[in-house]
């Protein structure tokens, strides 16, 4: 089956770009001897996160307990939930599963620690510790090493824990246009965290740890960075709004869409919000540049003059970001030399808590 038989919207990927990125993140990691746990935010699917692990990952991060769970059941076994687990059922759920699995979770209150221990020794597991730093992304962490060897001694002295270090995750400038500033800031973040790993050795508290980064903020680590691994996920799909940096990692996640009408004003194709992302850009057609690209409910509207199309046509669109759009869709379909080798359950779209 060819992709242009598809019906319409489908997600797809385009499994040799998609290898070729694996190829590049895992050359640039191993260079440095970085490990990598890639976000799996950004692809929701444990087909996958397994491709990813055979490319060298180490582990697997996500945000959900509900990720981790269908992560665990697929047989990844180091799997980080980069957030806060803080509500006691899904606690509860996280130190059963830390039986199955190597699990660790972020942590930046007291009696989050106090929670978290007392579920992990009713189940007679252990659950691995960060705690979590604010490196100005302003939503999660403590903001003083003094917090961190605070909570880092009670993880230390609690039941069922075990303190491994700290998560610091610089958000804010992961798409940040500028390079000099996304260069600065990446520096500045990095010797910041060095002085919270030397005061914590200096009260004898050991840092075996140190996760964080981002696709758009991984090329600035390199042999003397304290990050023992990397949260990067865009870098194997990529997107509209990560392709306005300029990396090396190419457009491997399309949604082929139909031309549905062209008239002398506009081209109107059959892919709207519901199922292509535009929270952090709007989509691209690859090889055409346009700013006026709307998008509503259920369609993409473009000038006529900057596609030459007819009704029924298909074309490929870039999302505006791959991870929203992988949340919108049951399926991807696996493609090759366009052809279609696979279609592959999205396992954990809608896994929100």
């Amino acid at each position: 089956m060819k992709i242009s038989q598809l019906e319409t919207p489908a997600l797809y990927l385009d499994l040799d770009a998609f290898e070729r990125n694996q190829k590049k993140m895992a050359q640039r990691l191993n260079k440095f001897k970085i490990d990598m746990f890639p976000h799996y935010k950004s692809v929701k699917c444990t087909t996958i996160a397994h491709m990813q692990i055979a490319a060298g990952a180490k582990g697997i991060s996500c945000a959900k307990t509900e990720e981790a769970w269908d992560l665990a059941h697929a047989g990844i076994e180091n799997i980080l939930i980069a957030n806060q687990v803080t509500s006691l059922e899904n606690i509860s759920r996280v130190a059963s599963l830390a039986g199955c699995c190597n699990l660790t979770v972020c942590i930046d209150d007291e009696k989050n620690i106090d929670d978290l221990s007392a579920a992990a020794s009713f189940y007679g597991t252990v659950i691995h510790c960060l705690v979590e730093c604010n490196v100005g992304a302003d939503r999660c962490g403590v903001n003083s090493k003094e917090e961190v060897l605070a909570l880092a001694n009670k993880i230390a002295e609690s039941p069922g824990l075990e303190f491994q270090g700290i998560q610091a995750y610089a958000g804010q400038i992961s798409h940040e246009l500028d390079f000099t500033i996304r260069e600065k800031v990446s520096i500045e973040k990095e010797n910041y965290l060095k002085s919270i790993i030397s005061f914590l050795n200096e009260n004898q508290i050991l840092v075996k740890r140190v996760t964080g980064v981002s696709t758009g903020s991984v090329q600035f680590r390199n042999a003397d960075t304290v990050y023992t691994d990397v949260q990067v996920g865009s870098y194997a799909f990529m997107d509209a709004s990560y392709g306005k940096l300029g990396l090396e990692y190419e457009h491997s996640l399309f949604v082929l869409s139909s031309v549905m009408t062209v008239n002398e004003k506009f081209v109107i194709m059959d892919t709207g919000r519901k199922s292509v992302g535009v929270d952090q850009a709007m989509p691209q057609i690859p090889g055409c540049n346009c700013e006026e690209i709307n998008v509503s409910e259920e369609h993409t509207k473009l000038p006529a003059d900057v596609l030459n199309a007819k009704v029924g046509d298909k074309i490929p669109i870039i999302p505006g970001h791959c991870c929203t759009t992988m949340n919108l869709h049951d399926y991807i379909y696996f493609v090759r030399d366009d052809k279609i080798i696979d279609r592959v359950e999205i396992t954990s779209r809608g896994r929100s808590r």
